[in-house]
């Protein structure tokens, strides 16, 4: 535990440029491949009501569950004024999510900490798995971090910076990609109960506009990591 403590607080030379693009090229192959995509997908649901879950408590209301559906959808449930700021707040934090989640971790790997990251991430999933109240979320949620730990606790000082990085480009990547896909069910009639059509109802703001500062967000994170990666 005394090494696995002392590689979490140290900072690891940074990976050669050709591995932080392989490792984004294969992050867009998990994305773009829709096959895989339905499956790799589900990161991004935890992500995403993990990020709904995490304000919801930070503007004081009860989380009281959290479900993951093989469908790759979610639901997080918390009690509290059902309008207001800390609802919005709530809503708003689900698309965006992903993306600065992955926006956080590529300032982390900017500084070196790959394995910080893993670990911190492996914290972040337990705490996520005590809130999951359907089966399917926890073995999502279990299989997952059973990948992290696996890469954390037996993986070279390579292998865990290139999973990091893997991860991060996952996440920067995918979510745009997500909110593309909420704009196309919507016009196609589906995704009416969407955080963007909540936050509709909840301020009078079209959900056309809130998906586009979903949008902007998630590029905007996308970006920034790119530049923090040193890629730019």
């Amino acid at each position: 535990m005394s090494s696995v403590w002392h590689n979490i607080i140290t900072a690891q030379p940074a990976p050669p440029v050709n591995v932080v693009i392989a490792t984004g090229v294969v992050a867009l192959l998990l994305i773009g491949w829709r096959p895989v995509w339905r499956h790799t997908r589900q990161v991004v649901t935890i992500a995403h009501e993990g990020a709904h879950g995490l304000v919801a408590t930070l503007v004081g209301r009860r989380l009281t569950g959290i479900r993951l559906h093989s469908d790759t959808s979610g639901l997080t449930v918390s009690r509290g004024r059902p309008a207001g700021p800390g609802m919005v707040a709530v809503l708003l934090a689900g698309y965006p999510g992903p993306a600065l989640f992955g926006l956080a971790a590529a300032f982390v790997l900017s500084r070196g900490y790959a394995v910080a990251l893993l670990w911190a991430l492996l914290a972040a999933l337990a705490l996520l798995l005590i809130q999951i109240r359907n089966l399917f979320g926890l073995w999502s949620v279990l299989a997952f971090g059973a990948i992290v730990f696996a890469v954390s606790w037996w993986g070279s000082e390579q292998v865990q910076s290139a999973f990091a990085h893997l991860l991060t480009w996952f996440l920067l990547l995918a979510a745009p990609r997500a909110v593309f896909e909420l704009q196309h069910s919507r016009r196609r009639g589906g995704g009416r109960g969407s955080d963007a059509d909540q936050l509709s109802r909840l301020t009078n703001v079209p959900a056309l506009l809130w998906i586009g500062t979903f949008g902007l967000v998630t590029l905007a994170c996308l970006a920034l990591g790119v530049w923090w990666s040193g890629l730019i």
